[in-house]
């Protein structure tokens, strides 16, 4: 009997023992180390994120794809991750929180578990801030926590010079037997700015490049690199997966289509500082369905181009508020498709970008005026982490009895906003009002809650579906107005 196939993807994960470790940082220095040498990376980020990604994909020169077992089931993970790693790449995983952190007492979710589902070393960045010989306790407690976990070696961050480098250097070797491949000093706040715990996106950053400068300089001086490779190449080759994604009937039919069909639907995609979060597999999942995208900005005042439906992001809207207030002419662009029965589907910063206004402390920034709320603006998130939602009233894009999965992260809530127009339950999480998330008016759907579209299969073919029943009407009320 023939052994199966197997491939061979030199890859590593970064963890820590907790979140604000530095291990975004340290990630992000060591691909730009990586590729500074002439080793490709191919960055992956664990968890529900698009700032740490961002920064990830900027280091490598090329997308981030995330690998969330919450959001993805272990077969969606896996594809993805094969679909995305290759031989001539290092595969560089950064984890989120702590190693073993997760949503349940087992960790069914942690950077731990999902070492061992695609079988990567894992190396532990190490926050050392006033603290020495019990580093090493701390990272022996992680190997003996559960032996499984391939934890291979460890880098300190944040020492405080060459004698506090060694004492902890010795004392994690001693005790614990695995490698200490270097230590990076306490780096400089002003090359990394955090907002609402986590770095700022590289499209707010505008010295991001001398940020990366930096962090890769830190990783040649202070890392062994060479080790480091070895560890990752150490992991052993992965089962081909057994199955692939099956796309949905209506991406098939979607598909290259011949010049007898119809030109492929155009989705316009909101994309600029302001509205930068999205998973590359969302957007991936839409043209592998076979949508042209047509990319947006909300700052500029040029007239809107040809869409069929739009697909409005999350970010920070609120530190643009007055740039987007100020572009009268998109926002009544906008609110004028949204009443002629436009798809449009949003999340998060493009929810609140669709309401009436968004209240900063003092003052009113009108928006789009697509829905009848006005959000508000806090110092404390109101609504953080993984959700679920029963899809239970009519709506353009899901079935009702639907149960998605997404996660949420917003420190705006509504302020004014009538009910009997929401259409998900909040099964976990907050949402918009009341245990409600996902406003519905017209052809627009609008929620807190952003998705993943290898976990969300359906919600890509819906929004093209959508797109092809709105030009279809539009196409014919031309046509009678011609008659």
């Amino acid at each position: 009997m023939q052994p199966s196939p197997r491939l061979d993807y030199p890859r590593l994960i970064l963890s820590a023992l907790r979140g604000g470790a530095g291990k975004t940082t340290l990630s992000i220095g060591i691909i730009g180390a990586f590729k500074s040498l002439g080793r490709p990376v191919a960055p992956f980020k664990k968890g529900p994120d698009y700032i740490d990604a961002g920064w990830l994909a900027l280091a490598a020169g090329r997308p981030c794809y995330n690998l969330d077992s919450y959001l993805l089931r272990p077969e969606a993970l896996l594809q993805s991750f094969h679909s995305h790693a290759s031989a001539d790449c290092i595969a560089v995983i950064e984890g989120n929180r702590g190693l073993y952190d997760g949503i349940d007492m087992e960790g069914s979710t942690s950077t731990a578990e999902l070492s061992k589902l695609i079988q990567a070393p894992v190396v532990l960045c190490v926050d050392c801030t006033k603290t020495t010989r019990t580093v090493a306790a701390a990272v022996l407690g992680c190997m003996m926590f559960d032996p499984e976990t391939p934890l291979k070696a460890v880098i300190l961050n944040r020492v405080s010079g060459k004698r506090h480098e060694r004492m902890v250097q010795k004392s994690i070797e001693f005790h614990c037997g695995i490698p200490v491949l270097g230590a990076l000093p306490k780096l400089d706040e002003q090359h990394f700015p955090e907002r609402h715990m986590g770095l700022v996106p590289t499209q707010e950053h505008e010295w991001a490049h001398l940020a990366l400068e930096e962090a890769t300089r830190l990783a040649l001086t202070h890392i062994d690199l060479q080790w480091l490779t070895e560890i990752a190449d150490s992991a052993a080759p992965l089962p081909m997966p057994t199955h692939s994604f099956k796309e949905p009937e209506q991406c098939s039919a979607n598909k290259a289509p011949s010049p007898s069909q119809t030109s492929p639907v155009r989705i316009g995609i909101v994309r600029d500082s302001a509205f930068q979060f999205y998973y590359p597999e969302n957007l991936e999942a839409l043209e592998r369905c076979g949508a042209t995208l047509t990319y947006i900005s909300a700052l500029d005042t040029t007239p809107l181009p040809p869409i069929d439906a739009l697909y409005i992001g999350g970010g920070f809207p609120e530190t643009h508020a007055e740039r987007l207030a100020a572009n009268t002419g998109f926002r009544n662009d906008i609110r004028k498709l949204a009443e002629d029965g436009m798809p449009i589907y949003a999340e998060c910063g493009g929810l609140m970008f669709l309401g009436q206004s968004l209240l900063i402390g003092d003052a009113h920034y009108p928006m789009a005026g697509v829905l009848p709320i006005v959000f508000g603006l806090f110092k404390r998130p109101q609504g953080h982490g993984y959700t679920e939602m029963l899809v239970d009233q009519p709506n353009p894009f899901y079935s009702i009895g639907t149960i998605l999965k997404g996660h949420e992260f917003h420190y705006s809530k509504a302020l004014e906003c009538p009910e009997g127009q929401t259409v998900f339950a909040m099964k976990r999480g907050s949402g918009l009002l009341a245990d409600r998330d996902g406003f519905r008016v017209h052809q627009t759907l609008a929620t807190y809650t952003h998705i993943h579209a290898l976990g969300t299969p359906q919600w890509a073919p819906a929004l093209i579906e959508n797109a092809k029943v709105y030009r279809s009407q539009k196409s014919k009320s031309a046509n009678a107005l011609l008659v």
